[in-house]
């Protein structure tokens, strides 16, 4: 007898199997009376779009809703195309940030049946009961409905057992912004909204005695409410133990000691807190509506970094409107002289709806025209400079952000400006190498060791000892030319806890900036 497949599905291609859609699970848990026929597909944009199809079409689903976002909508669009070609009947539902603004003239949505824009959680189901009980709705595009907060069911649940032993779980406790940053989707908000905090630490509390481990909060501002956040703290407090993973993102200058108390308690390796600077520029932060006391954010990274146990992952965006490299430069050299663990170097992308778009003419804003949408130049950053950024900010993330050469980094940062002498090792290794992705742990051992000695003019020896500690710390076990003297014979590999944690904090940032599960949509937040 023939067993039909279920007649909705719900779908998302994900940067890497690591990150697991918060989106489609609020869906799934919202679907009422078509739960049992609605069914959760996620791949990643790595898959080939016709192998995609091929699992997808031999569902015979009647309705498929996909999640847009910045990151898999190139791939998405061709996934539609096919799964169009092959069954034209099937009805294609869109949601997501990418699709929500600025919809008109985009090839998926052309594709497609219909969007949603914003909300998802109940205009989709209601939607799918139309498609597939009648009367069939008359609009192809379909603002979403924001219901109240509590009564929306979370999406807990829907995480599998898998799902918690070999992924990030993306939770929130609040959706929205009450800040206007320019860049951002969240600017288009009202302001924070948040869910009932006993039922949603319930529901933390759940996944944990189910083995949950990691916890990535998708809330643009977890420090907002103080009341709040001490509750969060002292949930994760009080079921301390080994592997426990948490991660928020806050704003920089309101951290009161109410606070501080609580964060200090943690031990090391546990708590990540990523905090978006973007610009030290005044005059930039005013332009793009953004409201920063600098002296305040000075004195909490300090401590947070001094005398916190927590993991600090700092953001600067590049290309702002009328921001210069010279700006930039002093505004990254404030923040490093800081030591945050790491600095995240991103470029600014234009995303769709957002109102830095108003800034365009005035000040020369050239953006790609395919995602992510990057800005190409500006009135004040010609295209070469841009260029040169981009570069700078890979070979950061390999030599800083890896962590692998902290010695070597502090005696390649010596002098006036920090990011002048980076950008300075930066501009040679391009010169040397030609290549900006590729470059394996042992070239750039030689490379800093060249560069360290035969252009900074720093003694040999002094080099090859601090390359030889970073490299052995780093747990590596190849040879690089300058250390062939100098280091033992490998043992067998083993790869450390700290290993483990920081490829579990770089998971978290493979998204691209400014763009997280929190932003409004269909499938999401």
């Amino acid at each position: 007898m023939h067993n039909p497949g279920p007649a909705i599905v719900l779908c998302t291609l994900n940067a890497k199997y690591i990150h697991a859609s918060l989106g489609l699970r609020y869906l799934l848990a919202n679907m009422g009376d078509l739960a049992e026929q609605t069914a959760l597909r996620e791949f990643t944009i790595a898959r080939k779009p016709q192998e995609l199809a091929d699992e997808l079409l031999a569902l015979q689903p009647r309705v498929l809703g996909f999640g847009v976002y910045i990151w898999n909508v190139t791939e998405t669009t061709a996934l539609v195309r096919l799964l169009k070609a092959a069954r034209p009947d099937i009805k294609i539902v869109l949601g997501g940030p990418e699709v929500s603004h600025e919809w008109a003239e985009q090839d998926i949505v052309q594709l497609s049946n219909h969007v949603i824009t914003g909300w998802g959680d109940i205009s989709f189901p209601k939607l799918c009961r139309a498609l597939l009980h009648g009367p069939q709705p008359l609009m192809k595009v379909i603002a979403g409905e924001q219901p109240e907060l509590d009564t929306i069911a979370l999406p807990y649940t829907h995480y599998t057992d898998a799902d918690l032993a070999h992924r990030l779980l993306y939770v929130e406790a609040s959706r929205g912004c009450p800040f206007k940053c320019e860049f951002c989707l969240s600017s288009l908000d009202k302001t924070a909204i948040a869910f009932d905090l006993d039922g949603f630490l319930a529901e933390m509390d759940t996944l944990f005695q189910r083995g949950a481990r990691n916890f990535k909060f998708v809330d643009r501002t977890f420090n907002l409410k103080i009341d709040t956040s001490a509750r969060i703290l002292q949930f994760f407090l009080d079921r301390m133990c080994d592997a426990l993973f948490v991660h928020f993102e806050v704003i920089p200058d309101h951290l009161p000691d109410r606070l501080k108390v609580l964060m200090a308690q943690f031990p090391p390796g546990v708590l990540q807190l990523e905090v978006g600077i973007q610009s030290f520029n005044p005059e930039v932060q005013k332009r793009i509506s953004r409201r920063q006391d600098n002296a305040k954010t000075e004195v909490n990274l300090q401590w947070l970094v001094q005398q916190s146990p927590a993991h600090l992952h700092t953001d600067l965006i590049f290309g702002l409107p009328g921001e210069t490299w010279e700006s930039f430069a002093a505004g990254f050299d404030r923040l490093y002289a800081l030591r945050p663990h790491e600095i995240q170097l991103g470029l600014l992308k234009r995303l769709r709806g957002t109102p830095i778009a108003r800034h365009t003419l005035e000040h020369g804003m050239v953006y790609a025209t395919e995602p992510p949408y990057a800005v190409r130049q500006t009135a004040v950053l010609d295209a070469d400079m841009v260029q040169r950024f981009i570069r700078l900010a890979r070979y950061w993330d390999l030599v800083a952000n890896s962590g692998r050469f902290k010695q070597a980094l502090g005696a390649l940062l010596q002098g006036g400006s920090a990011f002048e002498a980076f950008a300075a090792w930066s501009d040679w290794l391009w010169q040397t190498t030609q290549k900006t992705h590729g470059l394996t742990p042992e070239e750039l051992v030689d490379a800093l060791f060249d560069y360290l000695t035969a252009r900074r003019g720093l003694p040999t020896e002094q080099v090859r000892q601090m390359l030889l500690v970073d490299y052995q710390r780093s747990g590596a076990h190849a040879r690089p030319h300058c250390l062939r003297d100098v280091l033992p014979r490998p043992a067998a590999p083993q790869r450390s806890m700290q290993s483990k944690q920081l490829a579990l904090r770089q998971a978290q940032h493979s998204r691209p900036v400014q763009t997280t599960a929190a932003e409004s949509t269909l499938i999401a937040p």
